[in-house]
């Protein structure tokens, strides 16, 4: 994608990007790439929507088959993540060259880069990789999910296995509690936040917010007084910094695949 291009050439631009690929590969993707843009007072809504519309008509103009997906800050500061999904950096790698190629789509995208980029306050790059051995139930399609719960921990240095035994005595005790739950783990590769996990919870809608307020009740009784003892140590030594943050689904700045315009056209693929 030549939003990739423009990240690795010209000293970190902007990048469009997808969590799965397609409807049909439903587990997370092994590379995930994230890109934050942190917007300008004002520069929110449909001021960057029509900005981030450039890059898709021109990912459609090109028939492109990487697919990518943009989501929404619903709090904190206004921003917008675009995330993209790749099987390995090979993949990506591959991506970038096909892209470099197109001389068409990669001017179009040069031209849609520089009026982006007058939205923007700042943005940053990350490399992600999925952490399997830490998720739970994460296969499953996005096509009909509306929202991201994103939680993200940064870990101590030196505190890996206490945060190794936080994760487990989640994956042993949580699903006991709330047995529907599911969440996927990706772990920072390359990044600017150091020893950095996101856990990514997919909601269809904000009614699931409500429904698991009740969810850390559940577990707590699972894990007793002395588990929830030990778990808070654990906490405590091995995380200096958790935030959690509600992002939105915004099919008007994302590029998804025909598998997901299908499962709900509607949504996917409205009207400018």
């Amino acid at each position: 994608m030549r939003r990739i291009i423009v990240l690795l050439g010209l000293s970190f631009a902007f990048i469009g990007s997808t969590f799965a690929q397609d409807q049909a590969a439903l587990a997370p993707p092994k590379v995930l790439l994230i890109v934050r843009e942190n917007l300008k007072p004002g520069k929110a809504g449909t001021t960057h929507e029509k900005s981030e519309s450039a890059f898709v008509n021109a990912f459609k103009a090109a028939k492109w088959p990487q697919h990518y997906l943009a989501v929404d800050a619903q709090s904190g500061n206004p921003r917008s993540l675009f995330l993209i999904g790749y099987d390995s950096f090979a993949a990506l790698e591959k991506d970038v060259k096909a892209t470099q190629k197109n001389t068409v789509l990669s001017a179009a995208l040069d031209r849609a880069t520089a009026a982006d980029g007058e939205l923007l306050s700042s943005y940053e790059v990350s490399h992600f990789l999925y952490r399997e051995d830490q998720s739970f139930h994460a296969n499953l399609s996005l096509a009909p999910m509306r929202y991201f719960e994103i939680t993200r921990f940064h870990v101590r240095p030196g505190h890996d296995s206490d945060w190794d035994a936080i994760v487990k005595l989640y994956l042993e005790n949580f699903p006991k509690a709330v047995p529907d739950a599911h969440w996927a783990v990706f772990q920072e590769y390359y990044g600017q936040g150091g020893n950095v996990y996101l856990v990514f919870n997919p909601m269809k809608s904000l009614s699931e917010v409500d429904s698991g307020l009740g969810d850390n009740k559940k577990f707590a009784e699972v894990m007793g007084a002395d588990g929830m003892k030990r778990l808070a140590e654990l906490e405590a030594s091995a995380v200096d910094d958790v935030q959690t943050n509600i992002f939105t689904f915004n099919p008007h700045e994302s590029y998804p695949s025909p598998e997901w315009i299908k499962a709900d056209p509607a949504f996917w693929n409205p009207k400018p």
